[in-house]
Parts: structure tokens; C-alpha cells; sequence
């Protein structure tokens, strides 16, 4: 192997991505919009909501459409979350 980069390692490797130098921002808006049910703490999610916020700006249509979904999935089940619901 003549590639100087170092292998993928932990989920990344697990992750196909065509973009080399994607950030995890990048990476998690499309993967998450395919996800349609999970357990996780609020603060993963409020973290995620973080993650993905840039990408909402981003100057690919693909991306800001992706990051906008999953970003709206993501308050709306931090929203449901709340006690007293």
C-alpha cells in the first residue's frame, strides 16, 4: 500500500465516506437521517444537535437538506423528552 494516510480506525472505519476530510458534522447529518428509532440520553442528542448545526449552512444543497432534517428530528425528540409529556 502506497497510501501515506493512516487506515480509518473505530466507527470510522466501519463508515464509508467518498469525502476524505469530512468533519464529524459532516458525516453524522446524512448517516443520522437514516436512522429511524434509537435510545439515547438527551445530552447525546443535544450534542448532535451541536454536531450537525454548521452543516446547516453549508454550501452543498444536499448537505443543508440532510442537516435540516436531521436537525428538526433531533429537537423534536429532545422536545418529547421533556418531563411532563
Amino acid at each position: 500500500m502506497t497510501n501515506t494516510q493512516p487506515l480509518p480506525r473505530g466507527i470510522s472505519a466501519l463508515i464509508h465516506d467518498a469525502r476524505a476530510k469530512a468533519t464529524p458534522g459532516e458525516r453524522a447529518a446524512p448517516q443520522l437521517l437514516h436512522l429511524r428509532e434509537a435510545t439515547v440520553p438527551v445530552p447525546v442528542l443535544a450534542a448532535a444537535v451541536e454536531l450537525i448545526a454548521p452543516q446547516l449552512d453549508d454550501p452543498d444543497p444536499a448537505t443543508r437538506e440532510a442537516a435540516g432534517a436531521v436537525h428538526v428530528r433531533l429537537l423534536t425528540a429532545i422536545e418529547d423528552a421533556a418531563p411532563g409529556r
